[in-house]
C-alpha cells in the first residue's frame, strides 16, 4: 500500500466519521432539547428517528446518482448536506425545524453509508480491501466517540448547550467537503463510463506494480450495460439472492440493539439512577470500547475473514445481551453491572458485525449492480434502525413494571442468536479475492 491509497481511503472514510457523529450526537443532547421542546415519549422517538427517515431515503436513492455522477461528486454533495444539517439543527427554534434539519443530515448519513465504503472497496487491492474498507467503520466509531466526548465537554455551556453539540459537526463537514477535491474518481466507475485512460492512471497511482491491462480487462468483462441501465435485473436471478442477503445483514445488524445504545444510552443509565452528567460520561467509555475493538477487527479481518468474525460475534453478543436483560429485569445494578455488560456487548459487536457489515455490503455485489445493491442493503440497515429507534421509548414506557428495557434487550438477544445460524448457512467468505473474482464466487458462475 502507498501514500496515495492511504490518502484517498482516509478522505472517503471521513464520510463515516460524519455518519458516526451525526447519529450519536443526539445521545448527549437529548435530555436538554427534550426539555426545551417539551417532548413526550412519542415526540422524543420522532426527534430521534426523523433523521433515520432521511437515512432510509438517502441510502435507497443514492445508488442511481452514484452511478451517473460518480462516487466522488455525490460525496461532495453529501458533505454540504452534513454542513447544512449541523447549522440548521443548532439554530432550530421549534421541533418542526429541528426535525427538518435532522432529516437533511439523515439523507447525508444514508448516502455516505453507501458511497464511502463503495469508493474504498473499488480502489483497494484485494489483499487489503477488508482492512481498508473497515476504515469506514473505524471512522464511524471515532465519530461516535468524538460526539460523545464533545457532548460531555459542552455540558456546561449554558441552557442552550444542546445547540453547540449540533454546531460541532460543522467543522468536520467542511473539512470533508474540501478534501474531496483532492481525491481521484473510482477507476471502476471510470471504466463503466468508458474513460479507460483515466482509469489506468488511477489504478497505477493507488496500486503500483499491478498488471493494469489485466485489471481493466476483468472490469470490462464483468460489466453488462443493459443490466446497469435497468434496475429490474436486481430482483431476478442471479442477483436476487444477494439482495435478500443484503437485507438480512441490515436486519440482523439493527436487531442487536446497537443503535438503541448509541442513541439512548444516556437515558438507559439515567433510568437506573445515574445523574445526567455521569450517564453521558458512561457513553464515552462505550465509545472508547467501540474504537478499541474496531481496531482489533481491522487487524484480523483479512486473516480470519468476514464470516468467522460474524459467527463468533453473534454468540458473544447473545451472551452479553442476555445477561444485560436478566440484570435489568432483576434490578441487579450494583457496581456498574449494566455498564460492564454493555462494554462486553460492544466489544463483540465492534469486532464482528460493526466491522463487517459495511465491508460486506461494499464488496458482495457485482460491478453491474454494486451501487444499487449496496443501496438496498444500506436501506435495510436504516429502515430497521429507524423502526427500532422510534419504537424503543414507546415500548420501554409501556411496561408499568419499569422493566421494559430489560425485556427489549432479551428480544435482541434472541434475534442475535438466530443470526448465527443464518450467517453460517447463507454467507459466502469474501476475503482475498478481487471484486471481479468474487463476483464469480457469489453468483456461482464457476
Amino acid at each position: 500500500m502507498n501514500r496515495t491509497l492511504y490518502a484517498f481511503t482516509f478522505v472517503a472514510a471521513l464520510g463515516g466519521l460524519l455518519f458516526g457523529f451525526d447519529t450519536a450526537v443526539i445521545n448527549g443532547a437529548m435530555p436538554f432539547f427534550t426539555d426545551y421542546f417539551e417532548l413526550n415519549q412519542t415526540l422524543q422517538g420522532w426527534a430521534v428517528s426523523s433523521a433515520l427517515v432521511g437515512c432510509i431515503i438517502g441510502a435507497l436513492l443514492i445508488g442511481r446518482p452514484g452511478d451517473y455522477f460518480g462516487r466522488r461528486s455525490m460525496l461532495r454533495f453529501l458533505a454540504l448536506l452534513f454542513l447544512i444539517s449541523a447549522i440548521g439543527t443548532g439554530l432550530a427554534t421549534n421541533l418542526t425545524w429541528f426535525v427538518i434539519f435532522r432529516f437533511i443530515g439523515g439523507i447525508a448519513v444514508g448516502g455516505a453509508s453507501v458511497l464511502s465504503p463503495m469508493y474504498i472497496s473499488e480502489i483497494a487491492p484485494p489483499e487489503y480491501r477488508g482492512r481498508l474498507t473497515i476504515t469506514f467503520q473505524l471512522a464511524i466509531v471515532i465519530g461516535i466517540l468524538v460526539a460523545f466526548f464533545s457532548d460531555y465537554l459542552l455540558l456546561n455551556t449554558g441552557k442552550n448547550n444542546w445547540r453547540w453539540m449540533f454546531f460541532a459537526e460543522g467543522l468536520p463537514a467542511l473539512v470533508f467537503y474540501t478534501l474531496l477535491f483532492f481525491v481521484s474518481k473510482s477507476p471502476r466507475w471510470l471504466v463503466k463510463n468508458g474513460d479507460l485512460e483515466s482509469a489506468r492512471a488511477i489504478i497505477a497511482k493507488v496500486n503500483p506494480g499491478v498488471n493494469i491491462n489485466k485489471v481493466i480487462d476483468e472490469i470490462n468483462q464483468s460489466i453488462d450495460t443493459e443490466i446497469i441501465s435497468k434496475s429490474i435485473y436486481l430482483f431476478k436471478k442471479p442477483y436476487l439472492k444477494l439482495v435478500i442477503l443484503g437485507i438480512a445483514v441490515g436486519f440482523f445488524n439493527q436487531f442487536t440493539g446497537i443503535n438503541i445504545i448509541m442513541y439512548y444510552a444516556t437515558d438507559i443509565f439515567r433510568s437506573v439512577g445515574f445523574s445526567t452528567n455521569s450517564a453521558i460520561g458512561q457513553t464515552v467509555i462505550i465509545g472508547l470500547t467501540n474504537l478499541v475493538f474496531t481496531l482489533v477487527a481491522m487487524k484480523v479481518i483479512d486473516h480470519f475473514g468476514r464470516k468467522s468474525l460474524l459467527l463468533v460475534g453473534s454468540l458473544g453478543m447473545t451472551v452479553f445481551l442476555g445477561l444485560f436483560s436478566w440484570a435489568y429485569i432483576n434490578g441487579n445494578f450494583q457496581g456498574f453491572v449494566l455498564l460492564i455488560l454493555l462494554i462486553g456487548f460492544i466489544a463483540f459487536f465492534a469486532s464482528s458485525q460493526g466491522a463487517v457489515i459495511w465491508v460486506l455490503l461494499a464488496e458482495m455485489f457485482p460491478n453491474n449492480v454494486r451501487a444499487r445493491g449496496t443501496a438496498i442493503g444500506a436501506f435495510s440497515h436504516w429502515f430497521f434502525n429507524g423502526l427500532t429507534s422510534f419504537l424503543f421509548p414507546i415500548l420501554a414506557g409501556a411496561f408499568s413494571s419499569g422493566k421494559g428495557i430489560g425485556y427489549i434487550f432479551g428480544f435482541y438477544a434472541l434475534v442475535t442468536f438466530l443470526s448465527y445460524f443464518y450467517f453460517k448457512r447463507f454467507l459466502v467468505e469474501t476475503k482475498g479475492k478481487s471484486l471481479e473474482e468474487l463476483e464469480k464466487v457469489v453468483l456461482k458462475l464457476e
